[in-house]
């Protein structure tokens, strides 16, 4: 625990100044820089609302925000941990010439994924706005949704990043893995009108990516009160594999450079 918090004191600014760094980097090549992080998530938005709304006749209310929350959450959990399974490799110039927890590299593009999420909730605030979507005190439960989706993802995607090191057909299965995941999320439809309620409570409990989205639209959209004993369960469990992972890293570190 010293050594986190020594390692948090001492490499945070480092974090801080790559996060933007990587950020200015990713567009600097485009025509339309940053207008590409509102108009990506938007257009993907466009696509499942027509493909659901128009072809399919999907007939869910604030069916637009319901498709634009679980695209934003998504985005930054299967970017994160596909990104984090060969960062160590990817960053070989980085880790094999000056020492950084190499946790730090995942909390660097956790922290660039985290940017565009903001910008997506942003936009789903003015969409909210113009549908005039109504508010209720259940919105704040968003806030311990949203820690519990950064802990999961970071504590997932640091032990995956360490096995990422020794197997190269990790960033395949995770790929496999991801695609399967999405669909199970409920990204594009309601879970619970696809399959009858005990698969669907289930199907939510089991897969804290699912839980988390639905939670996240029940609150913010729907003024629902989402299951708090769930959100305070997988707080815990990201906790905990934070730390698995984490401790994992600081283990073996030093065999990295090795291996790569």
């Amino acid at each position: 625990m010293k050594r986190f918090v020594k390692d948090m004191r001492r490499y945070l600014p480092y974090t801080k100044y790559a996060v933007k760094s990587g950020l200015k980097t990713e567009v600097a090549s485009s025509h339309l820089s940053w207008l590409w992080w509102i108009l990506d998530p938007i257009l993907f938005m466009l696509v499942y609302w027509f493909i659901f709304m128009v072809i399919f006749g999907q007939k869910k209310e604030y069916f637009h925000i319901f498709v634009f929350v679980g695209l934003s959450m998504w985005n930054l959990f299967n970017k994160t941990l596909s990104g984090s399974v060969k960062i160590v490799a990817n960053n070989r110039a980085v880790v094999t010439k000056v020492y950084i927890p190499k946790y730090f590299l995942i909390l660097i593009l956790l922290g660039q994924n985290l940017f565009k999420m903001a910008i997506s909730f942003g936009i789903v605030v003015v969409m909210m706005i113009w549908s005039q979507v109504p508010i209720s005190w259940n919105v704040l439960f968003v806030i311990p949704v949203l820690m519990d989706l950064l802990l999961l993802t970071f504590g997932i995607s640091t032990i995956f990043a360490h096995f990422g090191v020794f197997f190269n057909d990790l960033k395949n299965l995770t790929n496999v893995g991801l695609r399967v995941l999405f669909y199970m999320s409920g990204i594009f439809y309601v879970i619970s009108d696809r399959v009858n309620e005990a698969v669907a409570t289930l199907l939510l409990r089991i897969n804290p990516i699912g839980f988390l989205i639905d939670a996240c639209r029940e609150s913010l959209v729907y003024c629902h009160t989402p299951n708090y004993w769930l959100i305070l369960l997988w707080f815990i469990v990201g906790v905990a594999l934070s730390v698995i992972g984490i401790q994992t890293i600081y283990k073996n570190e030093n065999n990295y450079v090795k291996v790569i």
